[in-house]
């Protein structure tokens, strides 16, 4: 099964519940935003599943609804970071990342992070995202894939990334030296949906 690659593109675009990168996440009613010691966690991206379900030759994701990803990667992000916890190589604690699924995509609204000083967004204006069959054992941004360190994979042998993050020069995200983070999940966790099973790895030379 190729893994699925993902793409972005700046746009004015409204993107509110659809898939996107970076932005507010558009949350169903009730969800609490995630946070790692009363510091909201940086918000990476939500996948709409419908937009994904042709790549996911397997069936392992959900064929309809919203996937949220949640990480404190605001210190790596250059001139952006948010108050958080240092998390560094290795696998990271409970709280320093989340992965969140709302069966209804619908029904959303974006939920805010704001700075205090100004009150201006406190995160990177969104994207869109177009998906693409990836080649297998890739760098770059990809989701249901081996990870490209065979670091990460010796250290969850039965887990595949639902997601694999890059650095971007665009966005000035800095992994230290070469480094990537991977949301790690087992295809049965993923398919019984056990967001909760996820764990999170970063790596870097």
């Amino acid at each position: 099964m190729p893994p699925i690659g993902l793409r972005f593109i700046e746009t004015t675009e409204n993107l509110t519940a659809k898939s996107k990168w970076w932005g507010a996440p558009d949350l169903p009613e009730g969800c609490s935003y995630p946070c790692q010691d009363g510091a909201p966690l940086t918000f990476v991206c939500q996948i709409r599943c419908e937009d994904i379900f042709s790549y996911d030759r397997n069936s392992l994701l959900p064929k309809t609804g919203m996937l949220y990803f949640f990480a404190a990667i605001g210190e790596y992000l250059d001139g952006f970071e948010i108050e958080s916890e240092h998390n560094g190589i290795g696998e990271w604690p409970e709280d320093a990342f989340r992965v969140l699924y709302s069966p209804d995509s619908q029904n959303l609204s974006p939920y805010e992070i704001l700075w205090e000083d100004d009150n201006t967004p406190a995160y990177l204006p969104a994207e869109k995202i177009e998906f693409f069959d990836a080649q297998a054992d890739n760098d770059g941004y990809r989701m249901l894939c081996r990870p490209f360190y065979d670091e990460i994979a010796e250290c969850y042998p039965d887990s595949i990334a639902l997601l694999q993050i890059d650095e971007s020069d665009r966005w000035k995200l800095r992994l230290y030296d070469c480094g990537m983070l991977c949301f790690m999940a087992t295809p049965s966790d993923i398919a019984a949906k056990r967001w909760d099973k996820v764990k999170f790895y970063f790596h870097s030379f």
